[in-house]
């Protein structure tokens, strides 16, 4: 199969794959829950009761440290008031003025929810000890461009346990690379839209040093959260949200949108359960309890496909008019498994296919896992892009399926009953639950249970649809939407009128 990217190469300007947004959770070993915080209070001599006592002068460490880094670079702290204040294009507006050299850009500062804890005193067991709580305290957003992942913010509680947020962009880390290396490049937003060398760039975007992360982090943490000194455990950091992306760059727009429109249109009908699965690498089974299915959404930038699966998804969408972006985007990157050592309890371990770990030392793993659902997804739109399959398998069943005992008819896919049962087939409530004989006699009315019964039996023999295992469901194959997606495009495309097809009309 002829990939997408080589089919169309003469237009496409290069291809690039990073880490896109990447948020990391900072937590304080010992003191992050809420028998550990009981543990830490009990070790020092201060009273459970006293916690609130405790907390206070620390929370008021972290205010004077803000005000005094807003007094000398010059800053005002903005509090924000209203839930739809926009930062990013706060922050937007303020580097077009000062420029985009290394330095604290702006501080927010805002009353927002936080884990905390409270103290409670059980009168059957006479124990006192904290329980975990839901509250509010001010945060402090200090947004800065650092010389080695461009812009971030880390998002700084005022109260214990103070769980911090930190969050830089791979586009913006790549391009700081790309200026150690002299390496020439044009970026719009978070995307780069020109390279000098996209092989070098790719070569860069590979070679992540997690160590070298984790030193930045532990500066910054020091820089604007100083009550980590009353810690020595220090914070650890763990991944909360990544996204991956795959740029296919063209080289104009007028190139992009004829194509984009045609891949969208046929994968928000074509995508069912198993295939979202397979573009993560996974295998869909009985015992999946989590939320599946297709989102398209309109944005003023453009549109947008996602196809998700539980906290986990893929996204492809038109950047910039210019720019195919294909995203993983993991909010629990536990979802994915590699082989990797495994500790066990008694101090052995083994090496074995495990999930992965949320540490920030999974990076240079999840980059070819994320990479690797990325390309099952080029693969599948590069067979939506390229109907030749289809068309020898749309032929095929409109001809006659022989078996043992009988002949059955083929299909006609322009007109009449077929294109009906086909429209009803495409509906995106079958994507996910399937169908049955009921569920098809409800949009075919006046067609019996034998006769659909016998139309299902004629649709598995061409290899159509397929029943799910121990129901009475079935799913369209995916030769079924294939050839019918094709069918239709092809009635489109030939203005074939409609002799039936009353669902459509």
């Amino acid at each position: 199969m002829e990939l997408f990217t080589d089919r169309h190469a003469c237009k496409i300007r290069g291809t690039l794959s990073c880490f896109d947004r990447v948020v990391i959770t900072g937590t304080i070993p010992g003191v992050c829950y809420a028998a550990g915080m009981t543990r830490f209070l009990y070790a020092n001599g201060i009273r459970i009761f006293d916690y609130p006592k405790w907390a206070e002068p620390l929370r008021e460490e972290i205010r004077a440290n803000a005000e005094r880094l807003a007094q000398e670079n010059g800053l005002k702290i903005e509090f924000i008031r209203r839930n739809n204040f926009r930062k990013d294009k706060r922050i937007k507006e303020i580097i077009a003025k000062r420029g985009d050299h290394p330095g604290l850009v702006h501080i927010f500062s805002a009353m927002e929810p936080c884990p905390s804890y409270k103290p409670w005193h059980d009168k059957k067991s006479h124990r006192t000890f904290l329980k975990p709580t839901d509250a509010k305290c001010l945060h402090y957003y200090f947004y800065f461009i650092d010389p080695e992942l461009g812009l971030c913010y880390l998002r700084v509680p005022t109260w214990a346990p103070f769980r911090l947020q930190f969050y830089y962009n791979g586009h913006h880390q790549l391009a700081a690379e790309l200026r150690g290396e002299d390496i020439g490049y044009k970026m719009v937003d978070n995307a780069f839209v020109d390279l000098q060398d996209w092989d070098a760039a790719q070569s860069l975007a590979d070679s992540i040093e997690p160590a070298r992360v984790h030193k930045r982090l532990n500066e910054v943490a020091r820089q604007f959260c100083p009550v980590i000194r009353h810690f020595s455990a220090g914070y650890h950091w763990s991944l909360m949200q990544l996204e991956y992306a795959t740029d296919i760059v063209f080289h104009r727009q007028k190139d992009l949108k004829p194509i984009y429109e045609e891949l969208v249109r046929t994968a928000v009908h074509s995508v069912k359960p198993e295939n979202i699965a397979t573009f993560l690498g996974r295998k869909l089974t009985g015992h999946y309890q989590d939320e599946m299915g297709n989102d398209f959404h309109t944005r003023v930038q453009g549109t947008r496909i996602k196809h998700h699966m539980g906290k986990v998804a893929i996204k492809m969408y038109d950047k910039h008019a210019m720019i195919l972006r294909i995203e993983t985007v993991a909010n629990d990157v536990s979802f994915f498994k590699h082989h990797r050592k495994v500790e066990h309890r008694d101090g052995t371990w083994t090496m074995k296919t495990a999930f992965m770990k949320k540490s920030i030392y999974s990076l240079p793993a999840l980059i070819g896992l994320m990479w690797a659902s990325n390309q099952r997804y080029l693969k599948f739109i590069s067979c939506v892009d390229d109907p030749t399959v289809a068309l020898k398998k749309l032929e095929k069943i409109s001809k006659p399926a022989r078996d043992s005992k009988r002949t059955y008819r083929g299909f006609n896919l322009f007109h009449g009953h077929d294109l009906d049962l086909f429209l009803t087939l495409l509906r995106g409530q079958f994507n996910i639950s399937g169908f049955h004989n009921a569920s098809i006699r409800m949009l075919l009315p006046g067609q019996t249970s034998q006769q659909v019964s016998r139309l299902i039996k004629r649709l598995r023999k061409h290899g159509l649809i397929r029943k799910i295992r121990n129901t009475y469901k079935y799913y369209l194959t995916t030769l079924g939407r294939r050839v019918v997606l094709t069918a239709l495009k092809l009635r489109e495309m030939f203005i074939i009128p409609y002799l039936r097809g009353t669902l459509a009309a």
